[in-house]
């Protein structure tokens, strides 16, 4: 499983890092060690979604726009 790290600096995000790592465990002491003092967030980098239109399931990014996603009416009326 892949997951993405988020570095923040008070509210405004400074660095995002995709990892390859199996463990949540392993990014996170990865994110504390590269950037102490930072506040990290952790992402699965895919998520599971269903098609709108076909009820499909697919996979996409987690930080996908709305307006960029199957899974929403506003991708299927543009």
């Amino acid at each position: 499983m892949n997951y993405t790290l988020e570095v923040y600096l008070d509210y405004k995000l400074i660095h995002k890092e995709d990892l390859d790592t199996t463990s949540i465990e392993e990014a996170e002491a990865y994110g504390i060690s590269n950037w102490p003092n930072y506040r990290i967030e952790i992402h699965e980098t895919y998520v599971t979604r269903r098609n709108l239109m076909t009820g499909n399931l697919f996979q996409e990014r987690y930080d996908t726009p709305w307006c960029c996603s199957p899974s929403t009416e506003t991708y299927w009326s543009m």
